[in-house]
């Protein structure tokens, strides 16, 4: 149940990105500056909470280690992730792209089979776990009611490109995630996996960063001030919760689907987010039922998380500290 609150605090801050990104984009800044800035801006609050933590040298240890996964990983992880978010961005509104992204709730489920627990000294892959599959899609198809009273508007251009991209990035996000936790093996808590995977992937920023100056020049400063908020609001803050939250369950295929099933609160909180500074109208009809669906699923989720009682593993020491 803690757990399931994190996911939830965390989606409350991711939500900040489909706000700002689609407000940068209206204003005429690049999605190529949105997403490269981000984590251009991630990396010294990062570095210095790790200093401070104690703990920097351990992450450039393990990234010696497997600088090769180190780097696939992070670009799937937050390259993959991020970039299709941002473009996405340029060409539909905030709520399509907000709800396309809670197809990572059954993603996250979907990978499962991917992954190995070691039994008795044998390998044994995970298997789908059904139930929370069922209710994941439960959550998924408020999520698809609450997007149909817009839906009437869009073009066929819009959903396409609006939507296309956002798929790659919800099987991006979990895949990257859970590659790096099974890398990792509990050797690095949550701050110190943020940055390894930040720092790994900048040199894909780099190049965002060269073509965006070569294409649309530099980002006003307009884009860099909301650059810089969502950096700290989903970049730190809400990755560092959300890292935490799957960290603590990672042990456990049903616990870890319903952690992931949190991020469909953000429709929840683009949806308040747009009515109190887009003055968007509140949702009726049948984007209600969507919503309660949605609201229903999250308690289901909850409720056989405690049913389940199955102990969290802390592996790390490091993050009793936290």
């Amino acid at each position: 149940m803690k757990e399931i609150m994190i996911g939830i605090i965390a989606s409350m801050f991711f939500a900040v990105t489909f706000i700002l990104n689609r407000s940068m984009e209206l204003s005429g800044g690049s999605w190529l500056w949105s997403s490269s800035l981000r984590f251009a801006f991630m990396v010294p609050f990062l570095f210095l909470i790790v200093l401070f933590r104690n703990n920097l040298k351990q992450v450039f240890i393990e990234m010696r280690k497997h600088p090769f996964q180190w780097l696939g990983w992070s670009f799937v992880g937050f390259g993959l992730f991020y970039a299709p978010i941002t473009y996405a961005a340029a060409y539909g509104p905030g709520w399509l792209v907000a709800g396309t992204w809670q197809l990572t709730i059954v993603a996250g489920t979907l990978l499962g089979p991917l992954f190995f627990e070691t039994n008795s000294d044998k390998k044994v892959r995970n298997k789908i776990p059904k139930r929370a599959l069922a209710i994941s899609l439960l959550i998924l198809v408020g999520v698809s009611l609450m997007q149909l009273q817009k839906a009437h508007s869009l073009t066929v251009h819009t959903v396409t490109i609006g939507m296309l991209p956002v798929v790659v990035a919800a099987f991006a996000y979990p895949l990257g995630n859970r590659k790096m936790m099974e890398l990792c093996k509990g050797r690095l808590d949550s701050f110190q996996r943020i940055l390894g995977m930040t720092l790994a992937s900048m040199p894909f920023w780099v190049v965002i960063g060269v073509v965006g100056f070569q294409t649309v020049g530099s980002p006003s400063t307009d884009q860099i001030v909301q650059s810089f908020i969502v950096a700290i609001s989903s970049g730190v803050i809400a990755t560092t919760l959300f890292f935490i939250a799957t960290d603590r369950v990672r042990h456990h295929q049903g616990k870890l689907a319903a952690v992931e099933a949190t991020q469909s609160t953000q429709v929840l909180f683009v949806l308040i987010g747009e009515v109190l500074l887009l003055s968007t109208p509140l949702p009726s009809g049948i984007a209600v039922i969507g919503l309660s669906l949605i609201v229903i699923g999250m308690l289901l989720h909850s409720y056989f998380m405690k049913k389940l009682n199955v102990p969290v593993q802390f592996v790390k020491r490091s993050e009793h500290r936290m």
